[in-house]
């Protein structure tokens, strides 16, 4: 039996597909195995923040949240509570400073507490105000 002339057609893509060339817009890629590899025809994708300016100002964000490290406004919830947990920390050590005299060293304590809790709860706020990931 003559096989029709779609299966030849066919027969014949097959066997030569993998060494045919592939244009790709006004790109050429050549797709036949070299011993270096196989070259690729993607664009340099480097998304990358190029200066501090570029990195300080992603993910981007509006406001006053532009204040917060990016790195942090990026994992809020887990920043928030160790502004918090650091803030109580040193609560803790102010009341201990009160209780030895030393008042100095309790009003630094007490105020890096304050800005701690503050701190933390902003964030935790910021947090519960986002919207949901999709």
């Amino acid at each position: 039996m003559h096989p029709g002339p779609c299966h030849v057609m066919t027969a014949t893509i097959d066997r030569y597909y993998q060494s045919d060339i592939i244009l790709i817009g006004d790109r050429v890629a050549d797709t036949t195995l070299r011993k270096g590899g196989i070259p690729m025809n993607a664009p340099n994708d480097n998304t990358a923040a190029k200066g501090l300016r570029e990195w300080w100002l992603s993910p981007p964000r509006p406001g006053l949240h532009r204040l917060i490290n990016p790195w942090e406004y990026r994992h809020l919830r887990f920043s928030g509570v160790a502004h918090i947990a650091g803030g109580s920390a040193a609560a803790a050590a102010g009341v201990v400073c009160l209780s030895y005299g030393v008042d100095g060293w309790a009003a630094f304590f007490l105020v890096l507490a304050a800005l701690h809790l503050a701190g933390g709860s902003w964030y935790l706020t910021i947090d519960r105000s986002a919207p949901a990931p999709t």
